[in-house]
């Protein structure tokens, strides 16, 4: 009988454990797994064509990660366990969790907003590395970023200059409104999830909608494994974990800030929320990154010191995790006296932005977004713009930064010149919802909050 295999071939990157074995040893090297004595074994393995064999040689090689110990001398102790994270934070708290209801609904508005004009900042030029990313800002007489960037700004004397065309359409002059992007989509889908579920979901309950909301080709990296992992019958955690080698990268990060809208002043309570729709996908910093944002976002509604915010944030994770370790790095440097660009330099000495892994990780985006936060003074276009040419994953870092400021400034704060180009629209890629109004996903918010 004729053996039936799939064309591997075919299948792609993201959805081929054995295509990543690089970004595996890498990701067990950093939380500290004893793994260096096979670094051989995922060395030939990723040389190896795309196979049956290559595939199953990989399987073998996750099954003896799993039973891996932690090297003796790791500095660190990050728990996936919500309970076991909680009884890990520093104990921070601000001066105040008091809500103002007179302002509430102008922050809430100035969120999604601010997320949203913040994204579509960064993504023209999304994956564009830093070294090409600060010419082309000064050839178009954009540096330091201070607007969008335009289409005409693209002439083909400029994109020839940096090596790269990217003539891609995400321009606010040629835009009519926010176009799909999976960092808008996921505040969408958030609200969609709270509306079906209630403030009570579940893990399984965010994997259920995600099967119903999206195809599996509008999720990227550890979304797409988790995705294919539900469909494969793994439930929350275990679909987190199971050959996911981008369980620390972004995308839990990216997916939090509805969570931080529904729970003005309370962070903790936003930082649950997070906790459970990132364990589906992320582990450890990666599941920190979105309590991180979440908590970050429910503080800024009440509290205007921008240090104060990300300190609410970080007292959500644990105290000994990577994550924070960074953040507080940042944090430290800025209150000695270090620039803007000292700690945008100090990042790229630590993170290669031209290393798919740290250009995709949770801890060297969230430095960013600490940077542009803490520099940018609580001004919304100045922290935005800081955030996007650091480069990194830049619509990513722009939404969450504009989450932050937005809430803390309102709408009515932002200049017209970073909101009017949306024109109050959002295109989205979730079933049976299409496109929306970005006004009335505010007003909806509303109706989400405790009350």
């Amino acid at each position: 009988m004729k053996k039936h295999i799939p064309s591997y071939n075919n299948i792609p990157a993201w959805e081929s454990y054995s295509a990543n074995m690089k970004t595996e040893f890498r990701q067990c090297i950093e939380e500290g797994l004893d793994v260096k004595k096979y670094e051989g074994l995922f060395n030939a393995i990723s040389e190896l064509p795309p196979s049956e064999y290559r595939e199953r040689l990989a399987d073998v090689l996750f099954d003896m990660i799993n039973d891996t110990p932690t090297i003796e001398d790791y500095p660190y102790c990050e728990p996936n366990d919500l309970d076991e994270i909680k009884t890990l934070g520093d104990g921070f708290r601000l001066n105040s969790y008091d809500v103002n209801k007179d302002t509430l609904t102008d922050k809430i508005k100035g969120a999604w907003f601010g997320r949203v004009a913040g994204c579509l900042l960064g993504k023209p030029v999304e994956g564009m590395k830093y070294d090409k990313l600060t010419p082309l800002l000064k050839m178009t007489n954009n540096y330091p970023m201070h607007r969008y960037i335009l289409d005409s700004d693209l002439t083909e004397d400029v994109c020839n200059a940096i090596g790269e065309w990217i003539k891609n359409g995400c321009y606010i002059d040629v835009l009519d409104g926010m176009p799909v992007d999976d960092d808008t989509n996921y505040v969408v889908m958030a609200q969609i999830l709270v509306e079906n579920y209630g403030r009570n979901f579940t893990p399984k309950n965010v994997s259920s909608a995600w099967i119903r909301l999206q195809s599996k080709d509008a999720y990227c990296t550890a979304e797409r494994v988790a995705f294919r992992n539900f469909v494969m019958g793994y439930d929350p955690p275990d679909s987190a974990y199971y050959k996911n080698p981008y369980r620390e990268w972004i995308g839990a990060q990216i997916r939090g800030d509805y969570f931080g809208y529904i729970n003005p002043g309370n962070p903790q309570e936003a930082a649950d929320m997070a906790y459970r729709d990132a364990s589906i996908s992320h582990t450890k910093n990666g599941i920190y990154g979105e309590m991180f944002a979440s908590a970050m976002i429910a503080a800024a509604a009440v509290c205007n010191d921008i240090k104060s915010v990300i300190l609410a944030g970080l007292a959500q994770i644990p105290k000994t995790s990577r994550l924070y370790d960074s953040v507080k790095k940042i944090i430290g440097m800025h209150s000695n006296g270090a620039s803007y660009d000292d700690c945008i330099s100090y990042i790229h000495s630590v993170w290669n932005d031209k290393n798919e892994h740290d250009w995709c990780h949770t801890i060297s985006n969230a430095m960013i977004v600490a940077t542009a936060l803490l520099c940018g003074d609580g001004d919304f276009g100045k922290s935005i713009c800081m955030a996007v040419q650091a480069a990194f994953d830049t619509d990513c870092n722009g939404a969450t930064v504009g989450s932050v400021i937005g809430m803390m400034n309102g709408f009515e704060a932002i200049d017209p010149v970073w909101t009017d180009p949306l024109k109050d629209t959002l295109h989205t890629s979730i079933f049976g919802v299409d496109t929306v109004s970005i006004t009335q996903c505010a007003l909806k918010t509303m109706k989400h909050l405790k009350e």
